[in-house]
Formats: C-alpha cells, structure tokens, sequence
C-alpha cells in the first residue's frame, strides 16, 4: 500500500523545507544546530501541519543521530524509561516526543535526569503554550522555537511542489483552477492539505485533472464555511463579538460566539479574548470579570466541545452585561508612550535596592520610608523619577466602584495628582 502523499513528500533537508524561514533559512537558529553538530534539547511550539516533526526527523538524519520517536498520546513513563536505558550505550541519541504537553507531571519528570546528564537531547513537539503545559524544570531545560502557521504562498508552494516532484501524481495532467477550498478545508494544516488534495486528486474520473472548490467540497463532503479562519471574516467577526460585548450587547455578542463556534474557530481562541477583554474593557469597574474569564478559560480547556459552547455563552453574557472601564487599559499605554518618549529615567536613589554594604554607602535605599510604619499605612513620598515627578497616568473610570478609587486617592493624595 502506498504511503500518503504528506508521507512521500516529507522533506529530507532544511533546503527542501517550505515556510519557518525564521528558523531553518540561511540564518536560522535550527540551521546553525546542525552545522554545530552538537543539538540541544528543545521544544518546537506551533499548530498542527507545520513541520515539527519533519524539523526533527530532518536534524536527526543531517547529523546521523540515533532517532526515537514516541506519542505521548500512547506512551508512558515505561517507554520514557527504556529509551533512556538504550541510549547510555549509544554514543548519540535524538529522544523526539510529539504532543509532549499531553504527558502529565510524573510522565515529564522521568525525562529530567537524561535531558540534564545529556543522555538524549530532547526534541519534544507541542500545540500547546509549553509555558502552561511544560513542567518548570524541564522547561528550564529546553529552548522554546516557535513555528508560525504556514502562509497561503506556502500552501500553494506545497501543492505544486507535489505535483511536480511526487511519484504518482507527476504521471497525472493536474491544474490547480481554484486553491480555496482545498486551503479553508486544511485550515492551514500542510499535512491535511496534501492529504486531501490526494484525494480529489484519486476521485478524479478524467484526465487532465482540473482542480475546483466545488470538486473539493463534494469530496472532502463539507461544506465551506464563509467564516475562514486565517482571512478576512475571521477577523471581521472577531472584531464585531468584542465590539458586541464592549456595547453591552449580550444578544450580539452570543450570535457572533455562535458564528465563531459554527465556523471551527478554536475555543481557546476565544477564551482568551474573553480573558482580554475582561480586563482591558471593564477592569477594576467589576474585578470579578477577571476571575469569571479566567476560569472560563480553565474550564473550557477541561471540557471541550461541545459543550464548551456553554461555558462561552456564560462568560461572554457576563462579561457584556457587566460595567465597563477601560482605565488601567489608558493608564498602560500611556506609561508606555512616556517611557517611549523619555527614555531610562534613573530611579530615585531612596527606592533603590541596597543589598551590599557599598550601595548603602552610595545612598541606595537611603530616606526611604516605610509605608506600613506610619498611620493609615501611608506616608507621602515620591515614587516617580525626578523628571515625572507628579504626572497622573490612572484616571479612574466614570463607575461606582472607581469611584470610589478616585476618593480614595483624592485623600491619600491631596492635591498632588488632581484626584
């Protein structure tokens, strides 16, 4: 039986590798790894159908390395635990495990002494923010490359590239009349695409061959959704839900997460807008916003869909009838534009810190008072450089309870910020 067509066209060196420029072109970091023969342990973060597995496979075989490849979707601590046993007697060893972040603590543990002692170099493959899903230790132990989804000019580039080069579909008269389908239907995917493509391309009862949506969607049998994740619309809706949500429209905001959700859009996408919003658009007008979208996030995560479409609807319906401030969002970028402008300002000396006897002497630290030590907890001192010296960048909202902030600067602060 013949391979599958993303397995026939698997490149064999960085030179034939289409899109990561940023890390395999002339100048990219997983380039240079080979051309030093030695390879640290790392992990390759990006979507699916992008090449991680390929980078790796790719590494291995340039610098003639032992190569293993486990699943943490199948394998366990006992199948961590005798490759490393193997690779003491070998004199290199590349340990390569796709979806690492489904490993669990224990699981990930068992690869710290190996990756440490450098019985293996680690490659391990990830869709998930390894800051989440990575253990600290064995974090700390790896760099992080980030791949980026495949462009359209490269997913165009992989379907000629195959017609061209591949053995079986070079004897066939192929025309690529029309690519939308075929790119909507993979999602950006480069494995599903040539997959696909391969089956129309077999379901074809003519020769030449002239590639369409419609021939696409009948025999991939889905429909294609208006809502394309990586074009326009995508952003339109995105756009129009927060928008929604900031408008105070619970109705709006619920059709435009249903538009989303129809559309195969990732619900963690959307979970972490919602995070976003909770603080940029309401803040300290409602803090419990923060708190609703963040374990909305967290459960959304535990539950999937379907019925994670019911803990959005909740948050989003929260968060749009909820009052809005965007004051620490202002308060953000206008330190930002000032630090922008004025440069490194010096820190006053009495906020410095002074851990050696020699910065005490220069005056680190020195007239600096204690804020817990005075009535109130409160005592009044500068905490801006000298050159900013009074300059409000919080403006409290028109809210209740920032309101309520703003007094109790006002009295804290008397005059000094205009409170």
């Amino acid at each position: 039986m013949s391979q599958p067509l993303s397995e026939r066209m698997r490149p064999k060196s960085l030179d034939d590798f289409i899109g990561q420029e940023h890390l395999v072109g002339k100048d990219g970091i997983l380039r240079k790894i080979i051309e030093s023969g030695s390879v640290p342990s790392f992990l390759l973060w990006g979507p699916p159908g992008v090449g991680k597995t390929t980078i790796a496979g790719i590494i291995a075989e340039q610098m003639r390395f032992e190569f293993i490849a486990l699943s943490a979707i199948s394998a366990g601590v006992k199948e961590v635990r005798e490759v490393i046993e193997k690779a003491k007697f070998r004199e290199r060893t590349i340990l390569f495990i796709d979806e690492i972040h489904r490993f669990n603590k224990s699981q990930q543990d068992a690869l710290l002494g190996a990756v440490e002692k450098g019985i293996v170099s680690l490659i391990g493959a990830t869709t998930e923010n390894p800051s989440f899903e990575v253990v600290g230790a064995l974090l700390s132990r790896c760099q992080v490359y980030v791949l980026k989804p495949l462009e359209e000019k490269h997913l165009i580039q992989l379907l000629e590239n195959a017609i061209a080069h591949d053995s079986i579909l070079r004897q066939k008269q192929i025309h690529l009349k029309e690519t939308d389908a075929l790119l909507n239907i993979s999602g950006g995917d480069g494995r599903k695409l040539l997959n696909l493509f391969e089956l129309v391309v077999n379901a074809a009862t003519e020769n030449p061959i002239e590639v369409t949506n419609e021939m696409v969607t009948r025999v991939a049998q889905q429909k294609i959704a208006l809502y394309d994740k990586s074009g326009e619309q995508h952003y339109d809706i995105i756009s129009a839900f927060i928008k929604s949500i900031r408008g105070s429209d619970p109705n709006a905001a619920v059709y435009w997460l249903a538009r989303m959700l129809d559309g195969g859009e990732d619900v963690k996408f959307i979970a972490r807008r919602l995070l976003i919003l909770a603080s940029e658009d309401i803040g300290n007008a409602n803090p419990t916003a923060l708190v609703i979208a963040t374990n909305g996030f967290q459960a959304v995560q535990m539950i999937g869909m379907p019925e994670a479409a019911i803990i959005l609807s909740q948050v989003t319906t929260y968060l749009a009838t909820s009052t809005k401030s965007n004051a620490s969002y202002v308060a953000v970028k206008q330190a930002q534009k000032l630090v922008s402008e004025k440069g490194d300002l010096p820190v006053p000396l009495h906020l410095r810190n002074a851990p050696t006897s020699m910065m005490k002497d220069m005056g680190y630290g020195k007239n600096y008072q204690y804020a817990h030590d005075f009535k109130n907890n409160f005592i009044n001192q500068e905490f801006l450089p000298d050159a900013l010296a009074g300059k409000k960048l919080f403006e409290p909202g028109k809210n209740a309870r920032e309101e309520e902030m703003r007094q109790f600067l006002k009295k804290l602060w008397g005059e000094k910020y205009g409170y």
